[in-house]
């Protein structure tokens, strides 16, 4: 005789796969993490040594140099992190069903990268205007709100990272002054913190 509890799991776990994309991989969240703490590092430098003190509130304008070199910095831990969670996912796939390009995959996508887009063009009108001070902030907002979007379709974890990194970018809106090192927190330490957390909770 069949188990009608386990058929029942079984039921709820084959809706829950074609819904969520559940091949997120925590090793990937943890890998993010250390590539914003060392682009943290590399923007201090260009920002601070050896010159001025750290949480000085003066660089409301950039020079060309610095803030080429801060893009480019910037654009390095993207396409790390980007390139690092796409090979850990596929690797942490079994099955079609976790792959990108199902339709919860998709959604994921979707969801996670249109705020991060409009952050990242909202981002660069803050460097046109002359606002860059308020830069880290805005990342972390909009980032919030895409992981928040994207965790109706993947780990419940998501949306607690997602309120999380709103939280320290609205921190940083009102001391603009230490956006750096509020980056480095929500960018770096937390991914760091969450994804061990789902590493240990759903890849053991």
């Amino acid at each position: 005789m069949k188990d009608p509890n386990k058929d029942l799991a079984e039921i709820k776990t084959m809706m829950e796969r074609s819904t969520r994309f559940l091949s997120l991989s925590g090793l990937a969240g943890v890998m993010a993490g250390i590539y914003a703490l060392i682009g943290a590092l590399i923007a201090y430098y260009w920002l601070y040594f050896p010159h001025l003190p750290f949480g000085n509130n003066s660089l409301h304008q950039l020079s060309g140099r610095v803030l080429t070199n801060l893009i480019y910095t910037a654009i390095t831990v993207l396409a790390l992190s980007i390139f690092t969670a796409w090979i850990l996912s596929r690797r942490k796939s079994n099955n079609k069903s976790g792959h990108l390009s199902t339709p919860a995959g998709k959604r994921f996508i979707e969801s996670l990268f249109i705020p991060v887009i409009i952050g990242g063009l909202f981002c660069f009108a803050l460097l046109h205007q002359g606002f860059s001070s308020f830069i880290a902030s805005a990342m972390l907002v909009f980032y919030g709100l895409g992981l928040f979007n994207a965790s109706h379709f993947t780990l419940k974890e998501i949306k607690n990272l997602g309120y999380s990194q709103i939280i320290l970018g609205i921190t940083a809106a009102f001391f603009p002054e230490f956006g750096l090192i509020i980056w480095a927190l929500g960018f770096g330490l937390l991914h760091i913190l969450y994804g061990s957390l789902m590493y240990y909770k759903y890849n053991q």
